[in-house]
């Protein structure tokens, strides 16, 4: 079976994470859902990358997460999620998955 892309991954980390955390009022759950979404793509470009790769694409992730916060201030918070989601899938994608 092959590993899913990582974009796909991300995606599902960021808005799956938000979701949890939205509708099931418990913001924990949420942060699982984005570690393990994390964890999964984070040893997959490990794989397939390398280090430092995998090390600049985390650091997307976990700006993105974080960018989400302010920007829905702005946007509102399904669009900040749809926004930073675009930007740091679209990185797993050109960077780690276009590539595989």
């Amino acid at each position: 079976m092959a590993a899913p892309k990582t974009a796909l991954v991300v995606a599902a980390g960021l808005v799956g994470g938000y979701a949890v955390a939205r509708y099931s009022g418990h913001r924990e759950l949420g942060g699982a859902v984005l570690l393990a979404a994390g964890v999964l793509a984070g040893r997959s470009w490990l794989r397939t990358t390398g280090v430092g790769t995998t090390a600049a694409l985390a650091g997307t992730y976990v700006v993105a997460f974080g960018a989400s916060h302010p920007l829905a201030k702005q946007v509102g918070a399904w669009p900040s999620v749809a926004i930073v989601t675009a930007v740091a899938a679209g990185a797993a994608y050109v960077v780690a998955d276009r590539r595989a």
